[in-house]
């Protein structure tokens, strides 16, 4: 039998911290841009925080599978897990060009 799991509010969940992570990894390029790399970071670790919410509810799921759980997968999951993996992929390109924006600026 599968075990029951409130995959709206999962799904829901992952979708709303990795919003919030990816936008302020975006306005954290947006700061760098504009030589506010104190900002940038700030914003980056903020986006970093909701990440970890994200991927702990992520991993709250996978790991119950790993565990032999039967999982009746939802489409609304595969777009959460979908939006999660963008936003990790958006985390490093950020991280990358706050570094690029610091050289081009000439800040060390």
């Amino acid at each position: 039998m599968a075990k029951e799991f409130n995959w709206e509010e999962i799904s829901f969940g992952i979708i709303t911290y990795v919003g919030m992570a990816k936008s302020n990894a975006i306005m954290a390029i947006r700061e760098a841009k504009e030589k506010n790399y104190d900002e940038a970071l700030r914003l980056l670790e903020e986006a970093e925080k909701e990440m970890i919410n994200a991927e702990k509810m992520h991993m709250d799921v996978i790991s119950e599978e790993a565990g032999g759980t039967k999982i009746d997968f939802k489409v609304l999951f595969m777009h959460a897990e979908d939006q999660l993996l963008t936003t990790q992929a958006i985390m490093v390109l950020a991280k990358e060009m706050i570094d690029m924006y610091k050289q081009i600026h000439g800040v060390k």
